[in-house]
């Protein structure tokens, strides 16, 4: 391997297949290449190409590679946001519709990126019931230094429970993603990850604190009154 071709395994994860072995690597075209062919004759699990664009006008925030651009098809992965509030679990279906945000979500994991984070804004309105998460400096702000589209059907509903992709515009994907405490009445323009499995409870205390109301989003709309914090985001529960 040439020093411009560079993969790096980062972790070996025991998922729903055994042991998924978990790459990064800086652009390589011959790194690729060669992962592309090793993943297609695989007998683990199928995988879908994926594209992760440099946001060189949008740096990253904490220093991170990007996922290499394949994602497994098949079973899920749990992760565990530690919370000061307590632990939230959050099941990963990369079964779903949104494979490759899965696959970035764990890289991000993976490289602790959402470690001693911040979730910045809390809402609690008829409309629109989430905690946004992922952004490192403040609302929308502190990504991973690229980006990724979106992964849609159209038919995507927001219930409790949900934790999808948060974004800025179409295709503009990072490291942000919200959580959904009560429902989400918005648009399927937003790539659902999967589902809180433990800890809703958690995020109803942050709710019931309540918020700190910031123009132009209305009265229940906002920073959360008390900080919520991430400690760290490991695997399982």
């Amino acid at each position: 391997m040439t020093s411009r071709w560079v993969a790096l395994v980062l972790s070996v994860a025991a998922l729903s297949f055994g042991a998924s072995v978990a790459l990064f690597a800086v652009p390589a075209t011959a790194a690729s290449a060669a992962v592309e062919s090793a993943a297609a004759e695989s007998a683990v699990a199928p995988v879908v190409r994926c594209t992760f664009t440099p946001t060189p006008d949008n740096p990253a925030a904490r220093p991170v590679l990007r996922p290499l651009p394949f994602a497994l098809t098949r079973g899920t992965v749990d992760v565990t946001f530690h919370f000061n509030y307590g632990p939230v679990t959050v099941r990963l279906d990369r079964a779903g519709v949104a494979p490759c945000a899965v696959a970035n979500m764990v890289s991000l994991v993976l490289q602790h990126f959402y470690d001693r984070s911040q979730c910045w804004r809390l809402s609690d309105s008829e409309r629109l019931g989430v905690l946004q998460c992922g952004d490192l400096y403040e609302v929308e702000k502190g990504g991973p230094g690229y980006k990724f589209p979106d992964e849609v059907s159209g038919t995507e509903t927001y219930e409790r429970g949900t934790i999808a992709m948060g974004n800025q515009g179409p295709g503009t994907n990072g490291s942000e993603f919200f959580i959904v405490h009560s429902f989400a009445h918005i648009p399927a323009q937003y790539s659902v990850l999967g589902k809180v499995v433990r800890g809703m409870d958690a995020i109803d205390r942050m709710v019931k604190d309540g918020i700190v109301p910031t123009d132009p989003n209305g009265p229940l709309d906002g920073a959360p009154k008390h900080p919520v914090k991430i400690a760290t985001a490991s695997f399982g529960r």
